[in-house]
């Protein structure tokens, strides 16, 4: 669109390279300014003409952007980031899978890593599920993604628009 610029930065504010996952920037006449009487948040939102959108993508060669979560809601395992979306894409196709919500949870050494909760679809029990789980996101996402941990759940918690609240499961692994 004439008149906007994107950029994809990570935490250093430095540009990405393709096939990287960076901080989506816009430079827009649409842009706000700032919000009201949020200083600090308007700060850390708006930097010259540069509006950060709290989206992470990756842009490949050709200039496609995949949107990969919100910054918020990612975290890195091994150095490498981890879109819950991506590793939750992956275990609803399980058969068994119905919901599931995915959140960065630490190991023994203060690592994190991928904590699945999951809504069984009618029929299925959780009885020697969470190997099979485990393996069935390794396979579709890569190894260092797959949940160290799943909890079976009744359900997940959301929102009034049926958006789920990771927050909450994020106070929960806690």
């Amino acid at each position: 669109m004439p008149g906007y610029k994107v950029r994809l930065v990570n935490e250093a504010g430095a540009d990405v390279a393709d096939g990287e996952v960076g901080e989506l920037l816009v430079d827009a006449p649409s842009a706000g300014e700032g919000y009201w009487n949020q200083r600090s948040k308007s700060r850390s939102t708006f930097e010259g003409h540069w509006t950060r959108t709290g989206d992470k993508y990756t842009r490949d060669a050709s200039g496609r952007y995949t949107f990969c979560g919100r910054a918020d809601d990612m975290f890195k395992v091994s150095g490498i980031w981890v879109s819950p979306f991506e590793v939750e894409s992956a275990l609803i196709t399980h058969p068994a899978v119905l919901e599931a919500a995915v959140v960065p949870d630490a190991d023994f050494d203060g690592l994190l890593k991928p904590r699945a909760y999951v809504v069984l679809r009618e029929g299925f029990a959780a009885d020697g599920l969470y190997e099979q789980l485990k393996d069935h996101v390794k396979q579709k996402v890569g190894p260092w993604k797959y949940p160290r941990w799943i909890e079976v759940v009744t359900s997940l918690p959301k929102t009034a628009t049926g958006k789920i609240q990771r927050f909450k499961l994020r106070e929960g692994a806690r």
